[in-house]
């Protein structure tokens, strides 16, 4: 028969092993824990790489232009071109492109000249590229202390032409918008088949030729005579009107196309663009 000591030593053995045990089994969880805990960690990385480099192309997963981007390299509906070779003194860079351009409504604009308040409505409508390119130049402040530096006054062409940073109708905001010539070329149409009117008051965009305007426009303050190649995109309001007939009557410098096509006599100055 065991003594007491010889019992007591087996109850201690006994003891013993199952602490060992619990201690193991312990650690063992320690262990899954640990490894269940790298695995959620490792997934959750791999699903935020996936989303980030590999995800939806941009295209699928929105078709909001890249605002941050200066150039604007998203291209939306008018799809503006950067012109690398144009710096423009003021760069204000390109016009926000949605892929949805506003196509209602008029804009309201008034050019605070040194020689009187010139109010514009732009149409929407009739050219919403490049109303969306104008309202950008105007809230960006390029327009301010900018001259007009043409004026007209030809039997067929009555215009006072403005919105070049230069002042010397080689300027330009260093991208070009896209023609819109669909409301020009519903003017009333001339005799040769090859010209239309652009009416007193039509406010119109310069160009160089096709896809090239930029932001020089012309007001024109009586009925003029021009192939529908210039884009129309609103009217110059009434008041408007009086400023530029003041202007035209300040008479012309005569410039290298004669004493009917020049710098204005009386300069105009665009001290300041405001949206309204």
């Amino acid at each position: 028969m065991p003594s007491n000591e010889q019992r007591r030593q087996a109850a201690k053995r006994k003891l013993e092993r199952q602490l060992a045990r619990r201690a193991e089994r312990a650690k063992r969880r320690r262990i899954w824990g640990a490894g269940i805990t790298a695995f959620v960690v490792i997934a959750a990385v791999g699903l935020v790489y996936w989303l980030v480099n590999l995800g939806p192309a941009d295209g699928e997963a929105s078709t909001s232009p890249d605002k941050t981007s200066p150039a604007n390299a998203t291209k939306g509906a008018c799809g503006y071109k950067e012109n690398p070779s144009e710096k423009p003194p003021k760069d204000v860079g390109m016009p926000e492109d949605p892929a949805q351009t506003p196509k209602d409504g008029t804009v309201k604009v008034t050019l605070k000249t040194n020689q009187g308040d010139i109010p514009l409505t732009l149409d929407r409508s009739a050219a919403p590229c490049t109303v969306q390119s104008i309202e950008h130049l105007v809230t960006s402040k390029f327009f301010d202390g900018t001259n007009c530096h043409r004026l007209t006054a030809s039997a067929g062409l009555k215009v006072l032409q403005c919105g070049d940073p230069k002042g010397d109708g080689s300027g330009g905001p260093g991208y070009s918008i896209p023609d819109e010539l669909s409301s020009a070329q519903a003017l009333t149409p001339g005799a040769d088949g090859q010209t239309v009117t652009y009416p007193r008051g039509a406010i119109a965009m310069a160009n160089a030729g096709p896809e090239t305007g930029g932001s020089q426009f012309f007001l024109v303050y009586g009925d003029s005579t021009l192939a529908p190649s210039y884009t129309l995109f609103g009217k110059v309001d009434d008041p408007g009107l009086t400023v530029l007939d003041k202007i035209a009557a300040g008479g012309i410098t005569p410039g290298a196309n004669g004493g009917e096509d020049g710098a204005p006599a009386q300069p105009v100055t665009i001290n300041q663009a405001v949206k309204e």
